[in-house]
């Protein structure tokens, strides 16, 4: 089997691409694969990284904006249709999938033209505007999501399989997680409070927990935050103006990142995140209660859409970037982690919308369409 991935710009469009890549792999030996993204995006790390050659093109986010640069933009789009297609032309894929991103619009549009099968996955509960525009274009769209179905008109096929995710369910004794938490300075006999803003952290999440450190709000649980990379020395230089070492809070662990993240999601009673696609994927497969953070300002307000899928089975709270603060969060979060049963039924509901064998089920609908 030959196959081209069309993934580009964030690792929630790039790391879906790669777990189907390597179940192909996994499957078929024999099989080659190969990513088109840009030049830009952090496909110029992960692809590689994962062993696959990686091909680039020029693509571009299009705004309606009239301007000099988005005329620009539109230009070297225009010019990556050629790219794509000189790439398919050359490498003869029995098929190309996209997973997510403007990325797809040229690679997709291409491998229709020349008649090649094509499969889009897409990841959010609000679908994104390629998707969208190709649909028709698409022999088949898999979602992550049941809800992202009726947001999709005029599609030839939808199926719902979920997102591949590397984080899994596990099960620790005991020993285990006080083993885990001794490493962190932290205790079985409070409940642990989990919280990230992604890679790169979230700079809104991160002020929110500086007040509640501040103000020694957490008596009652535990903080294992991580801050993100780039925002960790300015969180360490805010928390050193209020006489407060970084290194020795009490209920509190603070890192730039989580390495460990599976164990340290495994064990923790209560995550609060953004609501990327595979954060809520995750959150749902482990079953953990959350609060969630929506990132404002994104393409269809995807992420309040994919927080509202747990919020709506009663999984997660929301609270959205512009109420967010410290006395309010510690709020929500004593609401749920204070009260056993409340904790016990978010966790017991967000296992509702979790998926089982996603990248089993996205091999077999690759199978199936080559078949067609």
């Amino acid at each position: 089997m030959k196959v081209i991935i069309a993934a580009a710009g964030t690792a929630g469009h790039i790391n879906p691409g790669l777990a189907i890549a390597n179940k192909i792999k996994q499957e078929e030996k024999d099989a080659q694969i190969i990513f088109v993204g840009t030049t830009r995006g952090l496909e110029n790390d992960l692809v590689p990284r994962a062993g696959y050659e990686l091909k680039t093109i020029d693509a571009y986010g299009l705004s309606k904006k009239i301007s000099i640069e988005n005329f620009k933009k539109i230009c070297k789009t225009l010019k990556g249709f050629g790219e794509a297609k000189k790439i398919i032309k050359d490498f003869k894929p029995d098929i190309v999938i996209g997973t997510g991103g403007y990325i797809c619009g040229a690679t997709i549009s291409m491998a229709h033209k020349l008649k090649i099968p094509t499969m889009l996955h897409e990841s959010n509960a609000f679908p994104g505007k390629a998707v969208k525009m190709l649909a028709k274009k698409t022999d088949k769209i898999l979602v992550s999501f049941k809800d992202a179905i009726p947001r999709i008109s005029n599609a030839n096929k939808i199926i719902y399989t979920g997102t591949p995710i590397k984080i899994q369910k596990k099960e620790y004794t005991l020993k285990q997680k006080e083993e885990i938490l001794n490493k962190l300075r932290l205790s079985l006999l409070k409940p642990v409070v989990l919280i990230f803003g992604g890679s790169q952290g979230a700079q809104k999440i991160n002020e929110a927990i500086v007040n509640i450190i501040e103000k020694k709000l957490n008596k009652k649980y535990q903080i294992m935050w991580a801050t993100g990379p780039k925002q960790y020395d300015i969180i360490k230089e805010k928390l050193e103006s209020k006489q407060i070492n970084i290194n020795n809070i009490e209920n509190a662990k603070i890192v730039p990142y989580i390495y460990n993240m599976e164990e340290i999601m495994n064990i923790s009673n209560l995550i609060i995140a953004r609501s990327g696609a595979m954060t809520v994927t995750e959150i749902a497969n482990l079953g953990k209660p959350s609060i969630l953070i929506p990132l404002p300002n994104v393409s269809g307000d995807h992420q309040l859409y994919n927080a509202k899928a747990l919020e709506n089975v009663e999984a997660a709270k929301i609270i959205l970037n512009d109420e967010l603060e410290g006395i309010k969060l510690n709020e929500s979060i004593e609401e749920i982690i204070l009260n056993k049963n409340t904790e016990e039924q978010m966790s017991k509901n967000a296992l509702k919308i979790s998926t089982k064998d996603v990248e089993a089920k996205i091999y077999e609908e690759i199978k199936s369409l080559l078949k067609e």
